[in-house]
């Protein structure tokens, strides 16, 4: 049977490789949706130094002053009220940015008040179970993330007292703390001199400065690096840092609002007439179709989920038991096969209960799922346990406790959907 870590289910291990759900530091503050864009308008900020239009490495002091000047004082009229901006405290800022990663603003507000709520500082993460956390996180996607604060808060309450130190590298070396996250700690936190660059910075200084190079790859990504850190006023890294990502977010969008910039002064790619093709974008991964199946097994009132194991994609979840389509296979005869290979057991496929479709990164998932019991099934009588081939734990449980649990995406579509389907009835 192949390897769990694989998406979603056993099957699929061949179709699937590398989902990036173990990475330390994803790729933070994706921009909220494009409105749509300005009109060209004149530069009306301070006008940049004679040089502007001339390539350079780094921008001279003169440039570095006005467009961070220009850059504040938009900042102290524009800058939203976020919660974690209420007296910066550490605890907050590292929670908001490791949610905000892969996470539009609205949703990561909401999910950071009701995460402050149950996890009010580290020691109460570090005290917390793995699945009180999973379950806190549901829905935000890239789970790797919540693991990684597990590990860093008991790592906190182990070397630090429970508080987050304001050394960048000693934040850095906190379990699963990238780069990013460990300047935004120590810019935002503590206003220490260091930058933190996510895709509204990148896309923000590509314009600004004409980068016409992917800005992920080299040499871009190192020229990004530099600017951010020359164009840093001393002693100004908390406001300028969240105005750089900030402006970003609100004005210098994938479809830029020029007109509102408080750079158009000082913008080359503007100048130019070409803010729309900057930044140029990296090579794009093709879109992988997954045909799924899975089945819910259903025995008297209760209903047989399994605990995925702790390493892979969704470590730790619960599922129902599933896998992808084989060729010339069809999706009921899937779930036959992988109860039997996941389970040891022998089910019958009653009717088909909904067809989900999800996508997770560069997968769009087709998942077809199917009522299930038990081959022969007497429902007066315990069913035989299962061989557990491909998870760590079982349970038979009711359908009102399926809330309680964590399971993917596509699973918690078809419990939302089985809370209105009829022929589900007896079973709810």
């Amino acid at each position: 049977m192949p390897a769990r870590d694989t998406f979603p289910h056993s099957a699929c291990a061949s179709a699937a490789p590398g989902l990036p759900d173990n990475q330390p530091d994803a790729q933070p503050h994706q921009s909220p949706p494009d409105a749509a864009p300005a009109p060209t308008a004149p530069r009306n900020r301070p006008a940049a130094p004679a040089d502007t239009g001339q390539p350079r490495e780094l921008p001279t002091a003169a440039f570095a002053e006005a467009f961070a000047q220009a850059l504040l004082d938009w900042f102290a009229v524009h800058k939203r009220p976020l919660p974690w901006r209420f007296g910066y405290e550490p605890y907050s800022v590292w929670i908001s940015e490791v949610m905000l990663q892969q996470t539009q603003m609205d949703r990561g507000v909401d999910y950071f008040l009701r995460w402050m709520t149950q996890f009010p500082d580290a020691a109460s993460v570090a005290a917390a179970s793995e699945d009180e956390l999973l379950k806190a996180w549901e829905g935000l996607g890239y789970y790797s993330r919540v693991r990684n604060l597990h590990k860093a808060a008991k790592a906190l309450v182990e070397r630090h007292g429970g508080e987050l130190p304001d050394d960048p590298d000693a934040i850095r070396a906190l379990p699963g703390i990238g780069p990013y996250t460990a300047g935004a700690i120590a810019g935002i936190a503590f206003n220490r001199d260091v930058t933190c660059i996510d895709a509204n910075v990148e896309r923000v200084l590509s314009r600004v400065f004409d980068i016409d190079t992917p800005v992920r790859a080299q040499p871009a990504a190192a020229r990004i690096r530099a600017l951010a850190a020359a164009l840093l006023p001393t002693g100004r890294a908390r406001d300028f840092n969240q105005a750089l990502m900030e402006l970003g977010a609100l004005v210098c969008r994938k479809k830029p609002q020029c007109a509102s910039c408080p750079l158009s002064g000082l913008c080359e790619s503007l100048r130019l007439g070409i803010p729309h093709e900057r930044p140029v974008p990296g090579r794009k991964q093709p879109i992988t179709p997954l045909d799924v199946a899975t089945g819910v097994l259903v025995h008297g009132n209760r209903i047989f989920i399994q605990k995925r194991p702790d390493e892979g994609v969704w470590a730790g979840f619960w599922e129902f038991p599933g896998g992808c389509v084989e060729k010339d296979e069809v999706p009921d005869a899937t779930i036959v096969r992988e109860y039997a290979e996941e389970t040891a057991f022998r089910i019958a496929v009653r009717d088909k209960l909904a067809v989900i479709r999800h996508g997770y990164t560069t997968y769009r998932v087709t998942l077809h799922c199917y009522l299930c019991a038990l081959d022969g099934d007497v429902p007066e009588e315990p069913p035989v346990p299962p061989v557990l081939g491909a998870a760590t734990e079982y349970r038979w449980v009711h359908f009102a406790d399926l809330p309680r649990f964590t399971f993917p995406a596509g699973h918690r579509k078809l419990i939302d959907q089985l809370t209105t389907d009829l022929r589900f009835a007896p079973y709810r």
